[in-house]
């Protein structure tokens, strides 16, 4: 298969004929290069909030109930394109208000196949800003997708950096890490996330990142980052584990050619068996044993 993820830029929108022609755009530059998965960022839904005005862009509660409030029109249109162009869509992550889960927002990420088929990822694990200003709140579990492309998971941005979400996720062969980060070392937190994620479960991560700067928003005023997908350094793959990697802060989208069979490959008879040695972990979370040497 061919991955496309992008590094995208956040607009102050016109209306909302603008957000369609922008993502129809991008969407279709990305399938005539033959992409067969299409990933967008975290939290780059948040340009929505701008069909409302700057004021209420700014605004960090407003900013929420605007977007969440234009979900449903965007999912529509994902849906379309990805039956369009035949290909699978990670939408970018937005702030969702599901009465299911409770008064405050969840970070939602949702997949749409050429079939029709939509998967949702809520984001598990909150970052400080979310859960002390932003008032954003965990959501639905981890879920496993089995597509026609291979069986595929979510983690969103800051939950690549834990390892046990990633190994509920371990019959992934692909772990999609949608991210949105102000800061280059955030962005690094992510990649090495994701990196040693793709080396642990011996799986494929895929980075996708918003970049650019957006005077009309407090949460994503500014952001650092580059798309980039991941493997185990080991048989089959680059050594670096790097198989492939945008520019920092370029817009546009990174691609890489991937045969899922080379993660089966080396889940099997790898250099390494990460994945396979896990479990003789069991018992060694326990502190370990101080011994004086001085």
């Amino acid at each position: 298969m061919k991955i496309a993820t992008a590094a995208y830029p956040m607009d102050f929108l016109e209306g909302w004929e603008a957000y369609a022609d922008k993502i129809a755009a991008w969407v279709a530059e990305a399938a005539g290069e033959g992409a067969d998965l299409l990933v967008f960022p975290e939290y780059g839904a948040m340009e929505l909030a701008t069909l409302a005005g700057r004021e209420v862009a700014l605004d960090l509660e407003a900013s929420l109930h605007a977007v969440s409030e234009r979900i449903p029109a965007a999912d529509a249109l994902h849906a379309e394109l990805a039956a369009r162009h035949d290909v699978h869509i990670l939408a970018a992550s937005a702030p969702v208000f599901d009465p299911e889960i409770g008064p405050r927002p969840v970070n939602r990420a949702r997949v749409f196949t050429p079939g029709g088929a939509v998967g949702v990822q809520d984001k598990q694990i909150m970052t400080r800003f979310e859960r002390e200003d932003w008032g954003v709140v965990p959501g639905g579990p981890l879920s496993l997708f089995d597509t026609a492309l291979g069986r595929i998971g979510i983690l969103i941005c800051y939950d690549s950096e834990y390892p046990l979400l990633a190994r509920a996720l371990s019959e992934a062969e692909l772990i999609l890490v949608p991210s949105t980060t102000e800061a280059l070392a955030g962005y690094w937190r992510v990649r090495i996330g994701a990196m040693a994620r793709a080396l642990e479960q011996q799986c494929v991560t895929v980075m996708a990142s918003t970049v650019g700067d957006c005077d009309w928003s407090e949460s994503v005023d500014t952001s650092r980052g580059a798309g980039g997908v991941f493997g185990p350094p080991d048989k089959g793959f680059p050594s670096t584990g790097v198989l492939a990697e945008g520019a920092l802060d370029v817009p546009g989208w990174t691609y890489a050619e991937l045969d899922l069979d080379a993660v089966a490959r080396v889940r099997e008879d790898g250099v390494v068996l990460n994945r396979t040695h896990w479990d003789e972990q069991a018992g060694r979370d326990r502190p370990a044993i101080l011994r004086d040497l001085r």
